[in-house]
């Protein structure tokens, strides 16, 4: 079980602390009291929940009404290893059964129980969430990607059903023909959204609000929404450690 250990402030939301397999991740829990569906974060790029970045999306999240979950896909012994090599971030199976486990108890638990899930994940953090959404058809409504490296998700692009959403710098010269390809490997309905002068972190004015803005609207568009299974994808697919 997971627990809820203390509040953090307003703009953080409560820690909890979750098990994934062997290891126990931290995360950040915050709930609107009306909260029409809930969005788990998936860092990437040897980030975490302290990223400001996703801080503020998860901030634009919230004031719509949508609770938030933003969690370290690595413990603080894996940080320090992956530090040294950065071969963790690059895990992406690995990513992507900590993001089930979570997920799982997400939907399975008294705090986030019938609300619809979605997946927000950044750079390699979008491949773990789009391998996750492959795994769980059944479980994840939307997913939105942050200038993300969907390609990495191999396979499990054509396996994803809920609608995803690709939003790219449009100065990200590397990583915007890679969303490209990607997009057309999803069987799901996507866009790809291209935020003018943008590059790969969003650090020019205006580009990270229109982050929050598009990602926003495409979960509260999304997340009520029937979800979509095609016969052939049914199996929830392994659980993690599988």
């Amino acid at each position: 079980m997971a627990r809820l250990v203390e509040e953090e402030g307003a703009n953080h939301g409560r820690l909890v602390r979750v098990p994934a397999g062997a290891v126990l991740l931290e995360g950040n829990l915050s709930r609107p009291e009306r909260s029409s569906g809930i969005v788990l974060f998936a860092h990437g790029s040897g980030s975490g929940r302290h990223s400001p970045r996703n801080r503020a999306v998860a901030k634009a999240l919230n004031a719509g009404d949508l609770a938030t979950l933003l969690f370290d896909l690595l413990t603080p012994q894996e940080e320090a290893v992956d530090s040294a090599t950065g071969r963790l971030r690059f895990d992406i199976n690995l990513l992507a059964d900590r993001l089930v486990a979570v997920a799982d108890w997400l939907t399975e638990g008294p705090e986030a129980r019938g609300l619809p899930l979605g997946l927000f994940g950044a750079s390699t953090g979008a491949a773990a969430a789009l391998t996750a959404a492959a795994r769980r058809p059944q479980v994840v409504r939307a997913v939105v990607s942050r200038g993300g490296r969907p390609d990495l998700a191999g396979p499990a692009l054509a396996r994803v059903l809920a609608p995803t959403l690709l939003i790219v710098g449009e100065r990200d010269a590397s990583v915007l023909p890679l969303n490209r390809e990607a997009q057309k490997r999803l069987r799901g309905k996507s866009a790809l959204e291209i935020v003018p002068q943008a590059t790969h972190l969003f650090e020019e004015p205006g580009a990270l609000e229109k982050v929050a803005a598009l990602a926003r609207d495409w979960f509260l568009r999304h997340l009520s929404g029937p979800i979509e299974v095609s016969p052939d994808s049914r199996a929830p697919g392994p659980r993690p450690g599988q």
